[in-house]
């Protein structure tokens, strides 16, 4: 698995955690934050690999859709590249104006 997905389920269980059930969020943070295996988390459980992985991804795919409704991290990799740039300054007029019209966008 490739450290940029690890990276976005990462940030999307934050944002999102509390609208998984108590299974869910016990699966994704033992495969995600505790780097578990399938099969060590298969073992704990006393199910099947298969079980663990399915229900692993359909958590992933309801991670995704929430992000696709809600746009949490998106608005939060916003928020910190508007932060990125405001720290670059000194600022013009018309730099302060752009920043100033980004996060109206938000409104």
């Amino acid at each position: 698995m490739g450290l940029e997905k690890t990276t976005r389920m990462n940030f999307l269980f934050d944002f999102y955690q509390a609208l998984l059930t108590p299974k869910q969020r016990n699966y994704m943070m033992l495969y995600y934050l505790d780097d578990l295996s399938l099969g060590e988390i298969a073992a704990e459980y006393d199910i099947s690999r298969q079980a663990v992985y399915d229900n692993i991804r359909r958590t992933e795919a309801m991670l995704e859709e929430y992000e696709d409704k809600l746009g949490l991290f998106e608005k939060f990799k916003n928020r910190r590249r508007l932060i990125e740039d405001y720290e670059e300054g000194p600022f013009s007029e018309e730099r302060t104006a752009e920043l100033l019209e980004r996060l109206k966008e938000w409104e």
